[in-house]
């Protein structure tokens, strides 16, 4: 059996500036490397030093982009943190706004819509 663990991935987003400040102030990550990227576009790789979210845009990107809703094809990327309530202040000190607050056994989450309508799933086992 081979064991696998998720090393990133790669969304288009309408300013991948904007959205790696966000993923940096809510997770402590750093920009691990930023530059051009393939068909003219612009990336910035955002995380830890062992995962992280590759943020692509290029000058056809647009924020209110119909290819972009929800659900199409992805639900949500959850992130697991240790302190919710701080995150979630962070969140709303950004100007997006949380929802779907649940506690439940073992943890507590709740989720919030970036700036480009992808869903994140904050989640807490602390």
């Amino acid at each position: 059996m081979t064991n696998a663990i998720l090393e990133h991935v790669n969304m288009t987003v309408s300013d991948p500036q904007r959205s790696a400040d966000l993923m940096r102030d809510l997770f402590g990550w750093h920009i691990r490397w930023e530059g051009p990227s393939m068909l003219g576009g612009h990336t910035i790789h955002v995380g830890s030093d062992d995962q992280y979210l590759a943020l692509y845009s290029n000058k056809d990107v647009q924020a209110a982009d119909p290819k972009f809703r929800k659900g199409e094809p992805m639900n949500h990327v959850a992130m697991m943190v240790d302190d919710l309530d701080s995150v979630e202040a962070k969140v709303v000190a950004a100007g997006l706004e949380p929802f779907g607050h649940d506690d439940y056994d073992p943890g507590r989450r709740f989720y919030f819509f970036d700036w480009n309508g992808i869903e994140f799933e904050i989640v807490s086992y602390a």
